[in-house]
Order: C-alpha cells, then structure tokens, then sequence
C-alpha cells in the first residue's frame, strides 16, 4: 500500500523541495511522477534494474549502461528514449511492451512506447500500435507517443492524416487530443511539417470535428494546430475562424478561435 500522503502529494516546485521518500518510490517503480520536476529526479537506471529483475532479464543491464553512457550529454528525455530504443532492440516480443506499459511507472511506460513503436513496419500498423499510450492517463506518456510516432506519420503525411481523422470521432478525449497534437504543424520539441506550413489546408480533416469539442485539452490542441499554421498562412487562418464562426455559435469554437488567432491579433 502507498501512505496517502505520497498518493496525494503536489509535486515539488525544485529539487530542494523534492522528498527523498519520493524518490525513493519513483525509484521503484510504485508510482507515477507528478510533474517535470519528479521525471528530472528519477534515477532511471536504478528503476531500470528493478523491472530488469521483474522479468528475469539482468542479463540484458549491460547493453541499456552502454547505451546511456555513450550519450554526450545525456538528460532524463534522451535517457528515457535510449532506454526504450535498447527495449526495441533486444526483444520484439509485443506481449512484453504490453507488461511494460501497464507498469505502474509512467517512465517504464514511456520506454515501452519508444520500443514498441520500433516494432512496426509501416505507418498503419504504427497508429494502430502506439494508441494505447495516446489513450495513456499520464502527460507525460501522451507527449512520449508523440516524441516516437511524430516524425514517422510525417513522411506519410496523407494516410496519416486520414488514419488519424477517424480518431476525431473516439469517446476518450486524450485519442481526440491525440489526432490534432500529433501532427501539429510546428509543435512543441519536435521537427515542423513543411507541408502544413505550406498547404495547412490538407491537415483540415483533423481539427474540424473538432471546432466544438466539449474537452478543453482537445479545444488547446486545435487552437494551437491553428496558431501554428496562422505563422505561415495568416490569411488562411483567419478565413478557418471567419466560417468557424458563422457555422458554430458555441462558447467552445469561440474559444478556439481566440487561441488561433492569438499570433495574428498581436501584428
């Protein structure tokens, strides 16, 4: 049993304010981090040895060490994403991603995600596999999916897009956030698409069922797909709002047009 208040604590603000019996538990494995500040201070490696052990697969230690020492400047991000890769590397065995990502640690979840999404050849198969992490009940992880699958879904942009239109329609409103904010055209930490930035016109299938939506995490993701296109094609942008406009007279597609046009108002 986790004590109540390490179940219910805020996460710490600096390192300062980070509790050793935290840590300690983030350590191993029996809870979730709370923000960026718990992720920073996991010792990934020390948790890695424990799951290691869960599985009967100490053997495989030496091969993840190498690959996060090798790093020149290694951070918690590229350490979770070398973990993960090294995952993908040794064992193909889709059974064991989906232990892994079941694990109560969100960071083990996220090495799943990095080495399950290596396991698919083609872009299809890709989205199928990766949505159970989209669905994830952490940020963290929903952010990671995005980390691995972002640059694939690019270099097949059109099936892509119409994959992912179809998630628009999903009851959980993470997968509907998913569909946009994958495949923003700029982005946060991840490469732009050109091609968005150019013809934003063609991403069109994903954010418009979703003018209205009643989540607001999916309504952040639509206004911000809009901004960042509105940074190369204003005009189109603000055509979008104008018959958003006319078309739905709801405080949601109002509130997703005020965040759309948030680059273009400041000019």
């Amino acid at each position: 049993m986790i004590p109540e208040h390490i179940q219910n604590r805020k996460g710490a603000r600096s390192f300062k304010d980070l509790d050793p019996e935290v840590i300690d538990y983030l350590n191993k494995g029996l809870i979730e981090t709370k923000n960026l500040m718990e992720w920073l201070a996991t010792d990934q490696l020390q948790l890695l040895k424990l799951v290691l052990e869960e599985h009967q697969k100490t053997d495989w230690y030496d091969s993840f060490d190498m690959a996060v020492n090798a790093q020149k400047k290694p951070t918690a991000n590229s350490n979770t994403k070398v973990i993960g890769e090294t995952f993908g590397q040794l064992t193909s065995n889709l059974e064991f991603y989906k232990t892994l990502r079941s694990h109560h640690s969100d960071i083990v979840r996220c090495w799943a995600c990095w080495a399950e999404s290596l396991q698919y050849d083609d872009i299809s198969t890709l989205i199928n596999g990766i949505k159970p992490y989209a669905a994830d009940s952490h940020f963290g992880v929903r952010e990671v999916v995005i980390f691995a699958s972002k640059e694939r879904m690019t270099e097949h942009l059109d099936l892509s897009v119409a994959l992912l239109s179809k998630w628009t329609e999903d009851k959980d409103e993470n997968i509907r956030r998913f569909a946009v904010e994958a495949l923003r055209p700029v982005g946060v930490w991840v490469k732009k698409i050109a091609v968005f930035q150019t013809n934003p016109e063609k991403g069109l299938a994903l954010i418009e069922p979703l003018k209205s939506d009643t989540s607001k995490y999916v309504r952040d993701s639509v206004g911000n797909w809009l901004n960042d296109a509105s940074k190369s094609q204003p005009e189109w942008v603000s055509a979008i709002c104008r018959q958003w406009e006319k078309e739905s007279r709801t405080k949601e597609t109002a509130y997703i047009i005020k965040k759309a046009l948030r680059t273009i108002n400041k000019r």
